[in-house]
């Protein structure tokens, strides 16, 4: 049977994005192009990617299948891509070459969303290196010249993009973060709505498959409020999870190199969660972030407690 369409949300330009993207973080080069293929054969029409996952050649070379050639799926048109600036080139003068790769590797005249990946650079010392003021106007800039359609941001604060829309002509598209009924930042969510900045979610799903997944111990998919309501929908936990997201008005990014799993994680329309399952599941009480960029704090950078990301 046809799966129903995916929802779209609309972003500030007009654009629209299908609330449910393939996630490619961890996926190795040689999966990542499969997966891709899969994904958009299943009928996805958004793919999130970024430059430090460190397979956009891959991708690039399914997405030149799949959009042209005798075994084509789709066109290019009718694709949301993200892309996504990583922490050292973060310079005015880095961010256009650091776009430009992507564009070469995934094949692309243009990606849909760009977004700087975190609000660090990776350099040393007491303030943040360049301003972040600096790489977004350098970010405007790919807006201008068409190398983009919208920017946005991922990994900020309500305070990291408060500083930022004080000198924003562009204001971000988005804001991609983690989270999930175990994480579910609800407040930097109504943040974002009250400024007309969308938010996606990464690792919907926990990330059970990541390390720092696996360290935290967080089993979302086994959570008794995720299993009962898996029951009542008659939906997997992944389903479930994902579901949450999109009814709370947030885009989703699921990561699998499974083509089933990508299949069924598409799965979001036609059917919802009762306003009893979304309680039970919006009241988990651990509010514990998975990936908390730990590994950005120095004694000698400008960040010395995660509150300061």
């Amino acid at each position: 049977p046809k799966m129903a369409e995916c929802p779209k949300l609309t972003l500030d330009t007009g654009a629209q994005m299908p609330v449910v993207g393939l996630g490619l973080w961890k996926a190795e080069p040689g999966q990542a192009g499969t997966a891709v293929r899969s994904a958009l054969e299943a009928g996805y029409r958004h793919i999130d990617c970024a430059a430090i996952y460190g397979n956009e050649a891959d991708v690039g070379a399914a997405f030149e299948e799949c959009f042209s050639g005798k075994n084509a799926v789709c066109s290019r048109e009718e694709v949301f891509v993200v892309g996504k600036l990583w922490n050292n080139k973060h310079r005015a003068e880095d961010v256009e070459t650091a776009c430009v790769q992507s564009l070469t590797d995934l094949r692309l005249d243009y990606l849909d969303l760009y977004l700087i990946h975190w609000p660090v650079t990776g350099k040393v010392g007491d303030a943040v290196d360049p301003p972040l003021s600096e790489t977004w106007e350098a970010m405007e800039s790919l807006v201008e010249k068409g190398f983009v359609k919208a920017i946005g941001v991922s990994n900020f604060s309500a305070r990291k993009i408060e500083d930022l829309l004080s000198t924003a002509k562009i204001i971000p598209a988005m804001n991609q973060v983690e989270m999930h009924p175990l994480f579910r930042q609800e407040a930097l969510v109504d943040y974002c709505k009250s400024k007309g900045i969308h938010v996606t979610a990464y690792s919907p799903l926990g990330s059970p498959d990541s390390d720092s997944g696996k360290k935290s111990g967080i089993k979302l998919m086994s959570e008794p409020a995720v299993l009962a309501a898996a029951e009542s929908v008659q939906k997997s936990p992944a389903q479930v999870l994902i579901r949450w997201a999109v009814q709370k008005g947030v885009a989703v990014v699921p990561k699998s190199v499974n083509s089933d799993r990508i299949a069924a994680n598409l799965d979001v329309s036609g059917w919802e969660l009762s306003e009893e399952d979304m309680a039970s599941l919006s009241s988990l009480s651990v509010q514990q972030r998975i990936h908390d960029g730990k590994f950005f704090l120095k004694k000698k950078g400008p960040y010395k407690k995660l509150q300061d990301l």
